[in-house]
C-alpha cells in the first residue's frame, strides 16, 4: 500500500492505493486544529486505522508540508533538515497540525519521501524565478495525479480554493507555476492590492494578515463555501458575483501559463485541469470553459493526496524522476 498526504489549508488529507493502480482508493480528511492537539505516537496508530491496515502493509508515504521551499528534489524524509523548509513564516495559516503529521511519520520508521516546492533554485523556466516561490508541494501531487489519469504530456492545472494555484506542464515536466500570493486571488487568500500595502505600511495587519484577507470573501457577507453557496443557490447577486470574480481570474491565471508553454513548444496546450474545493464546482467549470473556450476536466479536492500516493507507488516501481523533479530516495 502506498499513502499520500496533502497539507492543504483547512485539513490534512490522506489517500491511499495499493499496486494495482487506483484501485480501491482510501481517503480521509483530519483537521489540521484536531491534528495539532493530538499526540504525535497517535498519529500513526489513527492513520493505519483509518486505512484498515497495518505498518507492514506500507511500502512508502509521500508528504508534504508547508512550502516545501526547503529542497529542490523529492528527498528521503530522513534526509531532511527543517521539515524541507527554509522557515515557516511567510504567507498562509500556521495551526502545529502539519509539523505533528510530518513528525509522526519521521519517528514512525516507515519509509517516507518529502514532495519539494516549486522555487527559486528548481530546475523550471528561470524566467519563473522574478518569484521566490511559485508553488507549494501538495500542488506537485495534484498536477502528477493528472499526469496519471491521462497520460497527457503537456498540460495546465489550477487549483482553486482557499486561494488559487496554476501549474503548467511541458514534455512531462513542470516549467513553471504562479502562486497564490501573485495573480489570482482564491476564496480568502489573495494578492497584495494597493489599499493591503498601505494597511501593511500603517500597521494596520501585516503582510500575512493581508494576504489572508485578500481573498474573493472579503467583499461578501459569507466567511466559507458553504455560506457563499447556499447563497448563491438562493440566487444572491452579490455570492455570484464572487463565484464570477474567482473564475475569471483563475481563467486569467490559465491564460498566463498557456504563454509560457506556448513559448516553449508550439503546439498549443488544450488539457486544462481544476482541482480543489472551488474548482469542483459546476458554475465555476462552466465560467472557465466560457472564458477559455476549453471544458476542463475535474480532479477534485483529493486529487493532491492521491497523487502523491501516485508518486510513492512509482518510487517503489524504479522511478527516478518525476514531472522533472529528481528522486533521492
Amino acid at each position: 500500500m502506498y499513502i499520500g498526504i496533502d497539507h492543504g489549508t483547512n485539513a490534512i488529507r490522506f489517500a491511499s492505493i495499493n499496486r494495482d493502480e487506483n484501485t480501491d482508493i482510501k481517503k480521509f480528511e483530519l483537521s489540521r486544529d484536531y491534528a495539532a492537539s493530538m499526540q504525535e505516537s497517535d498519529i500513526i496508530d489513527y492513520i493505519l486505522n483509518h486505512f484498515d491496515s497495518g505498518r507492514e502493509d506500507i511500502e512508502l508515504i509521500a508528504v508534504t508540508f508547508s512550502m516545501g521551499d526547503g529542497i529542490n528534489s523529492i528527498e528521503n524524509i530522513d534526509t531532511v533538515d527543517m521539515r524541507g523548509v527554509k522557515s515557516i513564516e511567510g504567507a498562509g495559516k500556521k495551526t502545529g497540525g502539519g509539523a505533528k503529521v510530518f513528525d509522526a511519520v519521521k519517528n514512525s520508521n516507515i519509509s517516507a519521501v518529502v514532495i519539494p516546492g516549486i522555487h527559486t533554485g528548481c530546475n523550471t523556466d528561470q524566467r519563473m524565478n522574478v518569484f521566490s516561490h511559485s508553488t507549494s508541494p501538495e500542488k506537485i501531487g495534484i498536477a502528477y495525479h493528472a499526469r496519471c489519469s491521462n497520460q497527457d504530456n503537456d498540460f495546465i492545472v489550477s487549483d482553486i480554493s482557499s486561494n488559487t494555484v496554476t501549474v503548467g506542464v511541458s514534455n512531462k515536466k513542470i516549467v513553471g507555476a504562479i502562486d497564490a500570493c501573485i495573480l489570482a486571488p482564491g476564496l480568502q487568500h489573495g494578492p497584495l492590492d494597493l489599499q493591503a500595502i498601505r494597511d501593511v505600511d500603517s500597521g494596520v495587519c501585516s503582510a500575512n494578515e493581508a494576504f489572508m484577507h485578500a481573498g474573493v470573501l472579503k467583499r461578501t457577507l459569507y466567511n466559507d463555501l458553504e455560506s457563499l453557496l447556499d447563497a448563491v443557490n438562493k440566487n444572491n447577486s452579490n455570492a455570484i458575483l464572487a463565484l464570477d470574480t474567482i473564475s475569471l481570474f483563475a481563467a486569467m491565471e490559465i491564460k498566463s501559463i498557456q504563454v509560457l508553454l506556448a513559448d516553449l513548444n508550439p503546439v498549443p496546450v488544450e488539457n486544462i485541469y481544476l482541482a480543489g474545493s472551488v474548482g469542483e464546482i459546476e458554475y465555476v467549470v462552466d465560467r472557465i470553459h466560457h472564458h477559455l473556450g476549453l471544458r476542463p476536466h475535474v480532479l477534485g479536492k483529493w486529487s493532491a493526496a492521491i497523487g502523491c500516493a501516485e508518486i510513492a507507488r512509482d518510487i517503489c516501481s524504479g522511478k527516478t524522476e518525476i514531472l522533472g523533479l529528481d528522486v533521492n530516495f
